[in-house]
């Protein structure tokens, strides 16, 4: 985790380079705290009929939460296992006022069943939060869902003794703000 007063955009390429030589963390996923997030998405289309490039490209937090870079994308190609992502994160969530805090992820599994649609990813050393996210658009109960599912716990001491006063609410913020934008973002289509 690095943190700055402005805005890394501009050294998004330099600090993906440093993340892609990072490894996980590693976790007993036993040990992890497991949370379980979604929202109904009012659509008449299947998942084969929604455009999923957003979601597989990472757009998921609204921008004013995070901007990212990805892997893929410097390299011009398809997301793979193995890929990094760096996220930049606004802390307060207003990208002028704020701090900027730079850390990573890596792509652990793709997922392209019939009736489920996402990616995984592990936090990289130095990451607040140590653990895995599975981001899926799915089928469920005849309904299309957007679901978040996480195993993890505080990243280091700093986010363990915040995590009752301030981690744990701000994640939850922000867990809901994905939640709305990416059902936006079908909904739209």
């Amino acid at each position: 985790m690095k943190v700055y007063l402005s805005n890394q955009k501009n050294k998004f390429k330099k600090h993906l380079e440093d993340l892609k030589s990072k490894n996980v963390m590693i976790y007993d996923k036993s040990k992890l705290v497991e949370k379980i997030t979604q929202i109904s998405i009012d659509t008449g289309k299947t998942i084969d009929e929604i455009d999923l490039e957003f979601l597989i490209d990472y757009n998921i937090f609204p921008s004013n939460i995070l901007i990212f870079t990805t892997q893929w994308n410097d390299e011009n190609r398809e997301m793979k296992v193995g890929d990094t992502i760096l996220q930049q994160v606004f802390l307060p969530p207003i990208k002028s006022f704020s701090q900027k805090i730079i850390f990573g992820v890596r792509i652990k599994e793709i997922i392209n069943e019939e009736n489920k649609k996402g990616f995984s990813y592990e936090t990289l050393e130095d990451h607040v939060e140590k653990g895995i996210s599975t981001f899926t658009i799915e089928k469920l109960n005849q309904k299309i869902i957007f679901k978040i599912h996480t195993f993890s716990i505080p990243g280091n001491i700093f986010s363990k003794l915040l995590a009752p006063i301030f981690s744990i609410p701000y994640q939850t913020y922000c867990t809901k703000q994905a939640l709305e934008n990416v059902k936006q973002q079908v909904e739209n289509q």
